[in-house]
């Protein structure tokens, strides 16, 4: 399929056509037809699928529609609500670019900054609103934002609005919409929780579910070190100093986890932190740029919180966990050997981990190398000798398909144009 096909805008298509895009990808294959027929929709997908555009183009197609060349006063008709400021600074971005050949304004709003040019521009009027939900709330409060003209809500990254607490905040949005809105559901992770929230806000929805590529860099080394789980922190202190290795992100399966790698490092006078859902958005931005800038030389995240990490040179990532799930360790390791360079993807396997392992090996389909010269390999054993149960709970990805509903049932959807 290609892009032309979508039966999209002419200004829509021109913008596309400037970004190099030719082929939508497989969520914006399912997701667009489904979006513009005015249905809700549910996509797991995550960072890198190509979603924001899934949800953009569409919403941009549509509104443009409406607005036209109108010169009445702009109302906000497109809310996307997304737990982080980087995150809403994408998305903003990604909207910019799409309706540029639109007469469509957006505006993107989030705290820890000055209110005043946010609610300038809000007094000016706006079609589309990319906000984080404390500021939206704080100004909805202050009488600078009105959602009663609003067509389509977006929540997107819903896990990690989840993860970071917001659910009560993203409550109180849902209500201050019309009723016959259009809400479009994004998250990576679809657990109980998230579905939860998915069916007390989403009507009649579809489900467009697309895996991450399962493929790794060919630039990116791979290593595995088969080692006792009590000994993780003294082999990741090993490498460090040995090896001496800096500029090292390291993937904690836990926020709980995260702060102990910090503080066992700490201890061993390693400049290390750490980020994830308990950290404020503040703290999360300064600790990202002192990584960045160098001046840290470890940082260790949770995977929710690492998804607005976006670092070109980034020699080392170390999955001090491995993940459940085996497309997050694809997704991990992707964070280095980017833009041509290269890059080492160590990982730390424990006994009750063997099983993660081989759905790992079984979806990359790569030789790993295995450092079996190290201080601390377990202790009963190779690897091989051990059983290949999976451990509880793993939990694997489907790959791409998409529920559809009965002709009947979307006759009753009620449409916002």
């Amino acid at each position: 399929m290609l892009f032309e096909d979508l039966s999209l805008s002419k200004s829509i298509q021109k913008a596309v056509f400037e970004e190099g895009y030719t082929n939508p990808t497989p969520i914006q294959e399912q997701a667009i037809p489904l979006i513009l027929a005015g249905n809700d929709l549910i996509g797991c997908a995550q960072t890198g699928t190509g979603k924001t555009a899934a949800f953009a183009i569409p919403i941009i197609h549509q509104l443009h529609r409406i607005v036209g060349s109108s010169k009445k006063p702009k109302q906000i008709r497109a809310l996307v609500v997304t737990p982080t400021r980087e995150l809403a600074v994408q998305i903003g971005q990604s909207f910019d670019t799409y309706a540029k050949y639109t007469n469509l304004t957006q505006l993107t709003i989030f705290g820890g900054v000055s209110q005043n040019p946010q609610v300038d521009t809000l007094k000016s009027g706006v079609d589309i609103l990319i906000a984080t939900p404390g500021r939206l709330l704080d100004l909805h409060k202050q009488g600078f934002v009105n959602l009663d003209h609003l067509h389509v809500l977006v929540l997107d990254e819903a896990d990690q609005m989840l993860d970071m607490g917001f659910v009560n905040d993203v409550k109180k949005i849902v209500k201050l919409t019309p009723k016959n809105r259009q809400t479009l559901f994004f998250s990576a992770t679809m657990p109980i929780a998230i579905r939860e929230l998915a069916e007390m806000f989403l009507t009649d929805p579809e489900t467009v579910t697309v895996s991450p590529v399962s493929s790794t860099a060919e630039n990116v080394e791979q290593r595995i070190y088969f080692v006792e789980k009590g000994e993780k922190r003294n082999l990741l202190y090993n490498l460090l100093q040995n090896d001496n290795l800096s500029d090292v992100l390291v993937f904690a399966r836990t926020k709980h986890g995260a702060d102990n790698i910090v503080k066992a490092l700490r201890k061993k006078n390693v400049a290390a932190e750490a980020i994830h859902g308990d950290k404020s958005q503040n703290a999360r931005q300064r600790v990202l740029d002192a990584f960045k800038n160098k001046e840290l030389g470890v940082l260790v995240a949770t995977d929710i919180a690492a998804r607005g990490i976006d670092i070109d040179q980034l020699p080392y990532v170390i999955n001090f966990d491995l993940p459940n799930i085996p497309e997050t360790y694809v997704h991990r390791i992707g964070r280095t050997g980017r833009a041509g360079n290269g890059g080492i993807a160590i990982s730390f396997c424990s006994k009750d981990e063997h099983g993660y392992w081989k759905d790992i090996q079984r979806l990359i389909k790569v030789d790993v190398k295995t450092i079996s010269d190290h201080p601390y390999p377990w202790h009963s054993g190779s690897p091989n000798a051990q059983k290949e149960e999976k451990p509880k709970n793993s939990n694997r990805s489907g790959t791409a398909h998409k529920s559809r509903k009965s002709s009947a049932s979307k006759q009753n959807k009620k449409r916002w144009y």
